[in-house]
């Protein structure tokens, strides 16, 4: 066969060299719960043709953001990437080389990289930011691992203005390293007062700005209590567009600043790859996750590229690893890199206003209908609204009129009855007075 070229015969040998009597055999680990009794409900093999037609088939099915005026965020959000960007990425020298694990013959990844840390250290206003990691969620639970060898305490306190998802992978973290979490319950009004959650136990304290539901704060007080009580302030960016407008949260007081770094350069690729980044103080450095490139000079005194931290699992020991998370999106980390560097600190400046100022417009158009209520009082490029119906129902007839209308937030929290009526609605540079229009006029019908 074209791609298993292995006859009965040679599994018999393999088998036999192994001393398993069979395939199944190998499983035997796999307890008997789990196994199926019967065969997955998938079509039986096919020629490659045909099965290009079916995937062709299915993936018609979908409404791309790029076929339909679209006003999704939650976390990923659509953006304007240069065709440069896609071009440059794309150069064999760039497209084939990954983790430099032999750094000395990888000069041009580790330089990328080391202007990729410091375009991170700079807009998040911290001192260090590492060469990537997988992406914001993860990057958030390994800050609060972080935070835990920092202070030497095990308990975190999860604003419920932080990501649904991000607080389902730092609690899958927590399950297995042994640390305690202290959730807060949804924050759909940007009213919580999570200091009074604060106490001698507390490792660190995780919000997210702007929030999950739009909201921009100010986060000095909390950073002042976090650390009257020894505790460190995380914050993490869902959006990193808005750094380009907001306050960063190294000027508020944060110690470490995740975030989710697809806004920049990358597509939304119906969900992936992206690429966190991880920014922290400089005394913390010896902590931080990751990887770092450094620049040195060689023996002939040139300048050069070097690892100077590397405490993945696949640098030292497993058990005193920083991290072991095996990837760091490296080339999403250079589309990045080569964006903002288009960009220009001016540019990235000019694109946050120009998020913010369709978002406002678009607010006012929507908010002049009736029964529709904004719960902002300030957001960045994404706001919540609350609708007069279950929002998923009112997604699926503005879906099937041809717009992507938003998030419904029971999409993510399923199980809060009272969250049904609420809807994310996003709007970037790439959302158009037409789109505008559209939205709001067929919100306006289906309602």
């Amino acid at each position: 066969m074209r791609y298993l070229p292995l006859t009965d015969a040679d599994r018999r040998a393999m088998l036999a060299t192994i001393g398993a009597p069979s395939v199944d055999d190998l499983f035997r680990d796999v307890p008997e719960r789990a196994h199926l009794k019967t065969p997955v409900d998938l079509p039986n093999h096919q020629g490659e043709m045909e099965v290009e037609r079916a995937i062709a088939g299915l993936a018609a099915k979908n409404l791309g953001v790029g076929a339909a005026p679209a006003f999704l965020g939650a976390g990923a959000y659509k953006h304007h990437v240069p065709a440069a960007v896609d071009y440059l990425i794309q150069r064999g020298e760039l497209l084939t080389s990954y983790t430099p694990y032999q750094p000395e013959v990888s000069q041009g990844t580790l330089q990328y990289l080391f202007e990729f840390q410091t375009q991170v250290a700079l807009i998040t206003g911290m001192d260090v930011a590492n060469a990537s990691m997988y992406d914001g969620a993860t990057a958030t639970a390994e800050a609060v691992m972080m935070a835990n060898r920092v202070t030497r305490r095990s308990r975190a306190v999860l604003s419920g203005g932080l990501h649904p998802h991000y607080h389902e992978v730092t609690q899958t973290h927590a399950r297995f390293l042994g640390f305690e979490l202290a959730m807060a319950p949804p924050d759909a009004r940007g009213t919580e007062d999570i200091i009074g959650l604060i106490d001698d136990k507390t490792a660190c304290v995780v919000v997210q700005n702007p929030s999950f539901f739009g909201h921009v704060r100010d986060l000095r007080k909390l950073a002042e209590a976090c650390h009257a009580a020894g505790a460190l302030l995380v914050v993490a960016v869902g959006e990193v567009v808005s750094l380009g407008a907001l306050m960063p949260p190294g000027a508020m007081g944060a110690d470490i600043v995740t975030a989710e770094g697809q806004s920049i350069g990358n597509a939304l690729s119906f969900g992936g790859p992206y690429v966190g980044l991880f920014a922290t103080r400089e005394k913390y450095v010896r902590q931080m996750p990751g990887r770092l490139a450094g620049e040195a000079v060689d023996a002939d005194g040139r300048r050069g590229w070097v690892l100077t931290l590397s405490t993945r699992e696949q640098h030292i020991r497993r058990e005193k690893a920083t991290s072991n998370i095996c990837t760091n999106s490296g080339l999403c980390a250079l589309a990045f890199t080569i964006h903002l560097s288009l960009l220009g600190e001016a540019g990235f400046t000019r694109l946050a206003a120009l998020n913010h100022g369709k978002a406002v417009q678009l607010a006012d158009r929507l908010t002049a209908l009736k029964g529709v209520e904004l719960l902002n009082d300030s957001f960045f490029n994404e706001f919540t609204v609350k609708l007069p119906r279950p929002a998923a129902e009112v997604v699926d007839r503005l879906a099937e009129r041809g717009i992507l209308g938003g998030v419904p937030v029971s999409r993510l929290y399923p199980d809060e009855a009272d969250l049904a009526p609420l809807l994310l609605v996003a709007a970037t540079e790439a959302n158009s007075d037409a789109d505008m229009d559209a939205l709001a006029g067929t919100l306006e019908e289906v309602l």
